[in-house]
């Protein structure tokens, strides 16, 4: 059982507490992501078990009436294992979805793999997948252009991954003005499919100007627990809004991140221990 500290960030341990979960926030026009936590699996028996569980999810979400979709980890589908397990599992979670599948994006020596996965779904399910691309690796203006013209939804992070500087923008400044560049150039060569993945009120109002010059398409992803009051403050301005929601019985180590990440989820779980 997740204990009341924790559920600020994770939906519980079952996708019928995800699910929940998900009623909830679509009662104020907030769609959901989904994602069993689980990753760097090296035994195939484990990637195999959630993908097992992924299907199960993508089947019930299809059978009830929620505004929801799913996204993967590679390195939980077996991308540590080989390219040939990775994408054999992300195929039968897509061939059994209905809903929208997303693919995570996980450190840059997987990069190559896990967007060559997507290209290949991307044009199979004309577009029923999105994948994530991170803006502090130097590359991701040359694989922008690469995915812009490819059915489907792109998710533009700052990232999250300590990469080596020779690869990666490594000051906060440098980032935020590279995200906002990739974005423009989202904004200007996609036809839609843009996720704005932050947090960061600047990079939003930026999404939002961008959308009024360039008239396309796009929505706001946040995590649960972080800005969640600004989350329905979006949607309540016509925003596309998802909430990315992690559930399942791994939510320690996440829940340990989360707390580390910011100072005000610090406070947060203080004030939960003091008045529990």
């Amino acid at each position: 059982m997740i204990p009341p500290i924790a559920n600020n960030f994770v939906a519980g341990e079952t996708p019928t507490e995800a699910l929940s979960h998900i009623e909830e926030i679509n009662d104020d026009d907030v769609a959901g992501i989904l994602n069993l936590l689980g990753e760097h699996y090296e035994d195939p028996a484990d990637a195999e078990g959630d993908t097992d569980e992924y299907v199960r999810l993508a089947r019930m979400i299809d059978s009830r009436d929620v505004n929801a979709c799913i996204s993967v980890k590679p390195s939980q589908l077996g991308i540590d294992i080989s390219a040939d397990v990775f994408e054999s599992n992300l195929e039968r979670i897509i061939n059994a979805a209905d809903c929208f599948v997303w693919i995570d994006m996980e450190d840059h020596t997987t990069t190559d793999t896990t967007l060559d996965a997507y290209e290949r779904f991307a044009h199979e399910t004309d577009g029923n997948v999105g994948v994530c691309i991170q803006a502090n690796l130097k590359r991701t203006g040359d694989d922008l252009k690469r995915l812009a013209d490819l059915p489907g939804k792109v998710r533009l992070v700052k990232g999250a991954y300590d990469e080596p500087a020779e690869i990666a923008h490594k000051d906060k400044e440098t980032v935020d003005a590279v995200y906002r560049d990739l974005l423009e150039y989202m904004f200007q060569e996609f036809e839609g499919g843009i996720g704005v993945g932050s947090h960061d009120p600047a990079m939003i109002a930026h999404a939002r100007e961008l959308h009024d010059e360039y008239e396309t398409d796009y929505e706001v992803q946040m995590l649960m627990g972080v800005r969640e009051s600004a989350q329905v403050d979006l949607s309540k301005e016509d925003i596309s809004v998802y909430q990315y929601i992690p559930y399942g019985s791994k939510w320690f180590s996440y829940f340990y991140r989360r707390v580390r990440e910011r100072k005000e989820n610090i406070l947060f779980a203080a004030r939960a221990v003091i008045s529990s």
